[in-house]
């Protein structure tokens, strides 16, 4: 993988964990929160 495909693919998984959060902190439910928390842990969201 070249450089400029690495920048892209860490400026796309930075914006997939910003979106991630932005969603747990604006889960209507505690409920909504913990299934959004577990499945961005599934998915390996954070690492």
């Amino acid at each position: 993988m070249n450089v400029t495909a690495r920048i892209r693919a860490r400026r796309a998984e930075a914006r997939t964990r910003k979106a991630v959060n932005r969603a747990i902190d604006q889960a209507a439910t505690p409920a909504m929160r913990h299934e959004l928390i577990s499945l961005a842990q599934a998915q390996n969201v954070w690492r």
